[in-house]
């Protein structure tokens, strides 16, 4: 198989050659052009077509958010953001996220510098799964529509279960690569007075969550905050688990309570599905509607494996929908999802099934 083809797009000399020293490894990926700023690269995509663009954010000329609007217009590419660990960083990835990116990785110059080898990994793993399957990128409103209960095409079947209301405690959600994009269309489709508490888990560094859990409270109905140690569990609150640290739930006999811990730095994941899923089996709680979003890998499968032997409903959301089917493709092979949903329908199941 061809190498996949990248376009490489910062401002930095420095960074742009780091990159592409680490990513055109001769086999998997081949480095076919870099730019210096936005128009350069939207110049670039039309002309070299390549797989996946590595893009920054804040460029002379044009930035990184423009560029992304432009290459989505002239030719729709998957496009990985690095970003600056900065408030401004996050924010902007954000609106680029919105604009059509796949994902992002923290720009972090002195890691690369130190530490190629592992920022490196890092860096090529990303880009090789964005390569491979970032393209599909639906609009969320491009399914056909269909009822809540019907089967998804071309999905795996998952175990039927009627989604008439049943009595549950906490709705815990789960994703990743897409993951931004799609909690904000989920969250500003649930009312307000949700019956009960959210916790949400998105892979995210420490530096992002706090303005990802401001911009998710701004949507309208459900609040949203990070979370941290002692947050009593309260029906209609977000908990968004913080970056680089875990969520635990903790039963306290007279109600659900969440514990922050810095957590196993062994973890690939951190915050991770798994951890505050099997908290919550821990915890007893069965009455549970585990949601588990796009995103690679396979965070939440063990996880959701706990909560179903405690009597808790997972689901998954669908393929076609999923900008990544890694965490959601997880669920529906272990035969653990009793729905596998799109996107635009998860939020009206929700709430058809938590009254």
């Amino acid at each position: 198989m061809a190498p996949r083809r990248v376009l490489v797009v910062d401002d930095s000399a420095f960074f742009r050659k780091r990159l592409a020293e680490i990513l055109d490894d001769g086999t998997e990926l081949e480095v076919v052009g870099m730019a210096g700023d936005g128009r350069e690269a939207v110049e670039q995509v039309v002309r070299l077509q390549p797989d996946v663009v590595t893009m920054d954010v804040e460029m002379p000329v044009m930035d990184g958010i423009t560029a992304v609007r432009r290459i989505m217009q002239q030719r729709p590419t998957p496009v990985l953001m690095v970003s600056s660990l900065t408030r401004e960083g996050a924010r902007a990835t954000f609106e680029a996220l919105e604009a059509g990116a796949v994902d992002f990785l923290p720009k972090n110059i002195e890691a690369f510098a130190r530490d190629r080898d592992e920022a490196g990994r890092r860096l090529r793993e990303k880009v090789i799964q964005i390569a491979r399957h970032g393209a599909r990128r639906p609009h969320p409103g491009a399914t056909t529509p269909r009822r809540a209960d019907e089967e998804p095409v071309g999905a795996s079947p998952p175990t039927r279960v009627r989604l008439s209301p049943r009595q549950y405690r906490v709705l815990a959600i789960g994703c990743s690569t897409g993951g931004p994009v799609a909690l904000q269309q989920v969250l500003s489709g649930l009312p307000g007075g949700f019956p009960v508490p959210i916790l949400i888990v998105q892979h995210m560094p420490a530096a992002f969550t706090p303005d990802f859990a401001e911009r998710l409270d701004r949507l309208g109905s459900v609040r949203v905050t990070e979370a941290r140690t002692g947050d009593r569990l309260e029906a209609g609150h977000a908990y968004l688990a913080p970056g680089g640290r875990q969520m635990l739930v903790e039963n306290r006999g007279t109600g659900l309570e969440l514990r922050v811990i810095e957590g196993d730095p062994s973890l690939i994941y951190r915050p991770s599905v798994d951890v505050t899923f099997a908290s919550l089996a821990r915890a007893g709680v069965g009455e549970v509607l585990a949601l588990v979003m796009t995103g690679m890998g396979a965070d939440g499968r063990e996880g959701a494996r706990l909560l179903k032997e405690k009597g808790a409903t997972v689901w998954a959301q669908d393929e076609a929908t999923s900008t990544i089917f890694g965490m959601p493709g997880a669920i529906v092979r272990a035969g653990l999802a009793d729905q596998v949903l799109p996107l635009p329908e998860i939020a009206p199941a929700l709430r058809q099934a938590i009254r």
